[in-house]
């Protein structure tokens, strides 16, 4: 029942902090507990201001732990912001970038009281580990929570059927061994555990519903994103916090785990450039979308483009 699925929830995501916290490079821990029955209540409690006001302390304590895992991350003022007003309310962003063998090309983390938590993490190419959006919009009684481990490489991701399946050799010929392939590849990253942890996440909601996506969307998503709109009550607002944060834990335990997850020097790293460079544009596009329809075209766009950090820089062999 409801009560039983929280509380599993609760005790679950306790059991992944306490472990994080004992080691930051810890396997990701995520047992499928409890029953995936989804909670329909709406009651609400927490006001929008308070959302936020978690939802920013959980960021907060998020970014210390990527700065403490890649302490070459350093401030880029000219992107920050410090004075600027969002829907009438101050806009905080923070920017760093750590070129060369650090190789995280964007980090930013925006928040603005009332209305929006957002952390963005794009990796330069000299790896092959997700890129990470995290964001939650909210408006006086309800909140939309994008969570996406983005994929770096074109695994046809959008193409996925009801039943988990994708087109095979017989519709799309010989392009299905790349593309399946390329999926493969990315298996590492997108376990079942980590799978797990966010379907329950989801299960565990109080009147949660799915936001349909765009196309860039669809074009930009990993396969385990999770875009869910729900109505401004304690524990979705604990929910959310614990699922952001956790999905941080997961990309610091990638770049802790080292080596592991570099490419070869030379043509590896260049086709994941110039893969990156194509798919920062779209996912740009498609934040442009949502913050459009949160904040109007003109100011969508202005917290957009903030929030993407530049599309044009170049990370291989460190330049920026």
């Amino acid at each position: 029942d409801k009560p039983s699925c929280q509380f599993l929830f609760a005790m679950k995501v306790e059991a992944l902090l306490l472990v994080a916290a004992a080691s930051p490079a810890a396997a990701f821990v995520s047992p499928r507990a409890f029953s995936a029955t989804p909670s329909h209540s709406t009651e609400l409690h927490a006001t929008a201001a308070e959302a936020t006001a978690a939802l920013e302390a959980a960021q907060e304590e998020s970014l210390a732990s990527v700065l403490a895992a890649v302490p070459e991350l350093a401030e880029k003022p000219d992107c920050a912001w410090t004075s600027e007003t969002v829907a009438g309310s101050p806009a905080v962003l923070k920017a760093y970038d750590a070129p060369g063998p650090p190789n995280v090309a964007w980090v930013s983390a925006l928040s603005v009281p009332s209305r929006l938590s957002s952390m963005t993490i794009f990796n330069g190419p000299l790896t092959d580990i997700p890129h990470l959006v995290s964001r939650c919009v909210v408006s006086d009684d309800s909140m939309e929570v994008l969570i996406d481990f983005r994929p770096r490489v074109n695994g046809a991701y959008d193409t996925v059927r009801p039943d988990g399946t994708y087109p095979g050799p017989d519709e799309i010929g010989r392009a299905y061994f790349a593309l399946s392939g390329a999926r493969k590849d990315m298996e590492k990253f997108y376990t079942p555990e980590l799978e797990g942890f966010y379907c329950d996440f989801a299960a565990a909601l109080e009147g949660v519903s799915p936001v349909l996506p765009t196309e860039l969307d669809l074009l930009t998503r990993g396969p385990l994103a999770v875009s869910l709109k729900m109505p401004i009550t304690d524990f979705n607002v604990q929910a959310v916090c614990a699922a952001r944060s956790a999905a941080v834990d997961a990309w610091v335990r990638w770049v802790l785990e080292g080596d592991e997850h570099v490419h070869r020097p030379g043509a590896p790293v260049n086709t994941q450039y110039v893969y990156d460079t194509k798919f920062r544009q779209n996912c740009y596009g498609a934040l442009a979308e949502a913050y459009g329809r949160a904040f109007g075209p003109e100011e969508g766009a202005k917290v957009a483009a903030a929030d993407s950090g530049p599309l044009d820089e170049g990370y291989v062999g460190g330049g920026s």
